[in-house]
């Protein structure tokens, strides 16, 4: 099959790169972020490594909306949720999109596949979650952080229908060593990551700590499980069935924290710390707005949203001085 990713970001370049590599899939890139663009058409490719380890040179076809004549059979989406908008309108007036090409996303967060839908009708989307860390260090830089293989990739169609395509989907994401799992409960599985995504990243970045760190302190869980319990009770209210029980996602974030990612900071940390804005309003406070659409407030996600915003506030302000200071 031919695919095309919409955002040569960490896990845009991980997951097709992956697929490049391993199978005989075409992939094509395509962009909007100028210092990427420039920079992989400068050095020739991306240049990729593992852990920190093993850096090299992999070509790549990264194109601009409005430079891209290819025609895959799948597109796959991996953007910032704030950014989701403004480049799917660039990439349609472009003629991108036809009614022969099916989606696929495994984005943070939840309320992008309501902006994909406006381009996209209900069968040809197929949604996912992506438990493995990534780094983008730089324009044309990236960085895989774990082990070959390790995480999973759950997908699962819009409609809860299973179809060839996606079959096909899965066989290449299986041979790209990404460990897909069918799921037959869309909503379900979504949350869970979103929830995943609402413990680890937030603490994570509020604190500036790596998850191994945030599961060093004894009170770690006790943290989790409040998070957590809230989320399942908004779900519940909302008549969302999670993939796990509250007791699994607890040991999903240990997991993962403690042992697959101990030396990870997550996406969420990386974008405050660059000064870009996080999606944490995509993440607890989709959680949030779930549990105040069934009359049920979740506080301590209302809470964490406002704690990340002033922590970028915060950062924002330290680097400020900092400069001050070092222009004095």
């Amino acid at each position: 099959m031919k695919y095309a990713v919409i955002g040569a970001g960490a896990m845009g370049l991980r997951y097709g790169i992956l697929l490049q590599e391993h199978t005989d899939a075409h992939v094509d890139f395509v962009d909007t972020w100028e210092p990427g663009l420039q920079k992989v058409a400068e050095q020739g490719g991306v240049y990729v490594s593992r852990d920190h380890e093993n850096r090299r040179l992999i070509p790549i076809n990264l194109y601009r909306p409005e430079e891209y004549k290819g025609d895959p059979d799948v597109w796959i989406i991996f953007l910032k949720q704030m950014q989701l908008e403004g480049v799917l309108e660039r990439c349609a007036k472009a003629g991108l999109f036809k009614d022969h090409q099916v989606v696929w996303s495994a984005m943070n967060g939840y309320g992008h596949f309501e902006k994909i839908a406006k381009y996209f009708s209900e069968d040809r989307i197929y949604g996912g979650t992506a438990m493995v860390a990534t780094v983008l260090n730089g324009p044309g830089d990236v960085d895989f952080i774990g082990k070959s293989g390790a995480g999973q990739t759950h997908i699962c169609a819009y409609n809860e229908t299973a179809s060839d395509v996606e079959k096909a989907i899965i066989a290449d994401l299986e041979a790209a060593n990404a460990h897909p799992v069918l799921s037959d409960n869309f909503m379900g599985m979504c949350m869970a990551k979103v929830i995943f995504n609402s413990v680890v990243n937030t603490l994570c970045t509020m604190y500036e700590i790596q998850m191994g760190q945030y599961v060093s302190y004894p009170g770690w869980e006790d943290m989790a499980r409040q998070l957590i319990n809230e989320a399942y009770d908004a779900c519940d209210r909302e008549g969302i069935r999670l993939i796990e029980t509250r007791q699994e996602e607890l040991a999903s974030v240990d997991y993962v924290s403690r042992v697959a990612n101990p030396l990870h900071y997550p996406s969420m940390y990386q974008d405050m710390s660059k000064g870009r804005p996080t999606e944490v309003d995509y993440i607890n406070g989709y959680i949030a707005k779930l549990g105040r659409k069934n009359d049920y407030i979740c506080r301590t996600h209302e809470f964490l949203v406002h704690g990340v915003h002033l922590a970028e506030l915060a950062h924002k302000i330290h680097e400020k001085e900092a400069a001050e200071k070092a222009a004095a």
